[in-house]
């Protein structure tokens, strides 16, 4: 059995694919009431895999590793991204919802063999270039502790002198880091993250990270050479609207693509009734109610249905209109509902959403798609497994 340990769980996205990819949770932490509820709810329902999670809702400073007992596998959890967030106040390391160095805490402590962290795209920008590093080098030597008054910036010049003075022995990960594009793994999503994958460096392991299986390409080429895509959803040749962008991707391509298409909004609602158009058909389908009020303004215009999603994002102050709004073909607008944003971030239809429409987009805009989830912890469980063969023969 696959042991693992799930931080800053959320919705419970990341910890769904770790799970699906055959690791066995022994506590799934979360702070937040609104998003333990959610788990909780599902749970209730006999949701596999959440059904038997054991959650423990608090503050991860005050949780006591020394309770689980025996060796851990994989430690995987997003911390709070606020601090690194475009879409946020840009505090980074000054800001107290910096929650990396609970990670690195957990890393330290339970002595993984593997963890898989999430960030925000954000907290790659040249302006956080060496608190990135500082998280990268916390992560690959979690024993060297900040000490007493020393500050970050202290400690990462310390961190730093470790690190090229080519001493061995101690606690020491292999760390590789990798900015990935959802929609590039098949999920019907634009939506870039950082993520940060590491193995304890006394298990030899070399690793990098799944190649892509999707493109925009292949999507022009669908579009614009063939025509499957239309094809396939029935669309009339009249109804067929195909972005600019798209043409000039397919002109350019000469050779037909490898990879599979960036799967779309059309793609991923074929067979959810319109909550607009129909809505006494949306009850079968939880949380798939219509929410009006949607407006397009400069920047903000939704996301095109023959393309795949922008970026679903949780806001400081709610949810933002133009990220997480459909763009019909014929201009008008409309709010994804929870059920479509869902599907967009990959949960099963199955997965019931916790509370009011503005708590559980919040929860939607901060998860992990769970496919994608489930790719990178399928990969890591996958050379685990070989180590331990590689060993036991």
């Amino acid at each position: 059995m696959m042991r693992s340990v799930e931080l800053f769980a959320g919705a419970g996205e990341l910890g769904i694919g770790v799970s699906l990819a055959g690791f066995t949770p022994l506590v799934v932490i979360e702070r937040d009431r609104y998003c333990c509820d959610t788990l909780r709810e599902n749970q209730e329902r006999h949701l596999w895999p959440l059904r038997e999670w054991p959650i423990w809702e608090g503050d991860i400073g005050r949780f006591d590793y020394r309770s689980i007992h025996g060796n851990v596998d994989l430690i995987s959890g997003g911390p709070p991204c606020q601090p690194f967030s475009l879409g946020g106040k840009h505090r980074g390391y000054k800001d107290s919802r910096d929650l990396f160095p609970e990670a690195v805490r957990a890393v330290r402590e339970l002595r993984p063999k593997a963890f898989l962290f999430e960030n925000v795209k954000g907290l790659t920008r040249s302006a956080f270039a060496p608190y990135l590093e500082y998280i990268k080098l916390q992560l690959s030597y979690p024993e060297i502790e900040r000490e007493g008054s020393e500050t970050w910036f202290d400690h990462l010049r310390r961190l730093k002198r470790h690190h090229g003075s080519g001493i061995s022995g101690g606690l020491h990960y292999n760390l590789v880091v990798e900015v990935l594009n959802a929609a590039n793994f098949g999920v019907p999503q634009r939506r870039e993250r950082v993520f940060f994958v590491g193995f304890r460096a006394d298990l030899g392991v070399e690793w990098c990270f799944p190649r892509e299986t999707h493109s925009a390409d292949a999507l022009a080429w669908d579009q614009c050479r063939t025509g499957q895509y239309w094809e396939r959803h029935k669309v009339p040749r009249g109804l067929r609207v195909i972005a600019e962008h798209t043409r000039r991707r397919a002109d350019r391509r000469q050779e037909i693509p490898i990879s599979f298409p960036w799967r779309t909004v059309r793609d991923t609602l074929e067979g959810l009734p319109d909550p607009e158009l129909e809505p006494l058909t949306t009850e079968v389908y939880l949380n798939h109610r219509f929410q009006p009020g949607a407006r397009s303004y400069p920047g903000h215009t939704g996301s095109p249905l023959d393309e795949p999603a922008k970026t679903l994002k949780a806001g400081v102050h709610g949810v933002p209109g133009g990220e997480n709004m459909l763009l019909r073909p014929s201009g008008e607008v409309r709010y994804f509902t929870v059920r479509e944003s869902a599907r967009l971030q990959s949960f099963p239809d199955n997965f019931l959403f916790h509370g009011s429409w503005t708590e559980t987009m919040r929860q939607l805009g901060n998860a992990v798609p769970v496919t994608l989830a489930k790719l990178l912890a399928t990969s890591i469980r996958d050379r685990l497994i070989a180590i331990d063969k590689a060993r036991a023969a």
